[in-house]
């Protein structure tokens, strides 16, 4: 019968296959794009209600489209540091995105709609938003 791997073995391998720097820097991207996204979809919220109906909604789709790109080329730039191949990359990196933003806006408005029935009309969108 063969044994798990001790701990210090284990963590040596992974450091080989998911180095310490570059985990700091993959995590450094995605707390920045997670409220540089937010942060995003929060001011379009804002300057588009009133001007058409479910602001939201539109201004989910603007800031996912912005985030996603930053997200990617904070990836390939300072992450992962890869050259070329930017639009196999970058259409990669919606498939991944883009799925889980599919899920995030179709739940958005039952969320928002909930939310208005509990908190303030006009914050209903900001607690339901993307992050």
């Amino acid at each position: 019968m063969s044994e798990f791997p001790k701990a210090p073995a284990m963590s040596k391998q992974l450091a080989r296959h998911f180095p310490l720097d570059q985990v700091a820097r993959y995590l450094i991207v995605g707390v920045w794009n997670t409220l540089f996204g937010y942060g995003l979809f929060a001011l379009f919220t804002y300057l588009l209600t009133g001007i058409v109906p479910f602001a939201y909604m539109l201004a989910s789709v603007l800031s996912n489209v912005i985030a996603i790109t930053a997200a990617y080329l904070g990836y390939k730039w300072f992450v992962f540091k890869t050259k070329g191949n930017y639009l196999r990359e970058y259409l990669r990196c919606y498939l991944v995105y883009g799925a889980a933003f599919l899920i995030t806006l179709a739940l958005l408005p039952v969320l928002v709609f909930l939310l208005d029935r509990v908190v303030a009309p006009r914050t209903a969108p900001y607690i339901a938003g993307p992050s």
